[in-house]
């Protein structure tokens, strides 16, 4: 049994946050492997998300917690709760909850057995059902292939379902320079540089039609960023290797 923050970073999420931290909750009673905590990372939102992760942490008082960051950048609102949490095991997930939560388990339990440092889900595995838009689909096949061309060997950066044990993150966090969207492929690129066990998770993923994702902007962000990455070098865990 190992204890395990599930974080949700938020940026204006105040009419969906209760319904999908709930769901959460729920499968997490269902689940009694291990202890979970449901984490909301208020992202620097306008509206009244951090009321509601307020209201939920009462509600569910030592099962769900509320992380303040106002500095806008999902990368920033992952670091900042993956480095404060001391829980075994810490993962992630979009508010909209498009990955199907029954994959947690095999996000976690490598982690928590001691068979890998970070797992990853999967849109783009052979094995994953998906459901999306064309244009989603082109951008994120594009992406990948760029970033495997580069070296990185993974067959899907950027989905937004992610684990890492407290370690690896105390570790590989501090090195990964972006705040925003390119956080996902720099974090996996840097662990795989430094010779960290990865698992691909193949997951069933639906995508969410009011995403606030803006995909052009998010895709010149990334490209400009594998530029950084492969002008600058991946920097080194001091003592590893």
């Amino acid at each position: 049994m190992a204890t395990v923050d599930l974080v949700i970073p938020c940026y204006n999420e105040e009419h969906v946050l209760a319904g999908s931290v709930e769901r959460v909750l729920a499968w997490c009673d269902q689940h009694p492997e291990h202890t979970w905590r449901v984490v909301v990372a208020n992202n620097a939102s306008t509206d009244g998300t951090l009321e509601v992760a307020r209201a939920l942490e009462a509600k569910h008082p030592g099962r769900v917690g509320v992380q303040h960051i106002p500095v806008k950048g999902r990368g920033i609102a992952l670091r900042i709760t993956w480095l404060t949490s001391e829980a075994d095991v810490m993962a992630y997930m979009d508010v909209d909850l498009s990955t199907d939560l029954d994959h947690i388990p095999e996000l976690v339990d490598p982690i928590a057995r001691g068979d890998a440092d970070l797992a990853y889900g999967s849109r783009l595995h052979p094995l994953s059902q998906t459901e999306r838009s064309l244009k989603r689909e082109i951008t994120s096949r594009g992406y990948i292939s760029i970033l495997r061309a580069a070296g990185l060997k993974v067959s899907d950066a950027q989905c937004g379902f992610k684990a890492i044990s407290r370690e690896a993150a105390r570790a590989l966090l501090p090195l990964v320079q972006d705040t925003q969207w390119f956080w996902d492929t720099e974090l996996l690129w840097v662990a795989q540089a430094n010779g960290y066990r990865m698992a691909e998770v193949p997951v069933r993923w639906d995508e969410d039609p009011d995403t606030r994702v803006k995909i052009v902007q998010t895709a010149t962000d990334d490209l400009k960023g594998v530029w950084r990455l492969k002008r600058g070098g991946l920097p080194r865990v001091a003592g590893r290797g």
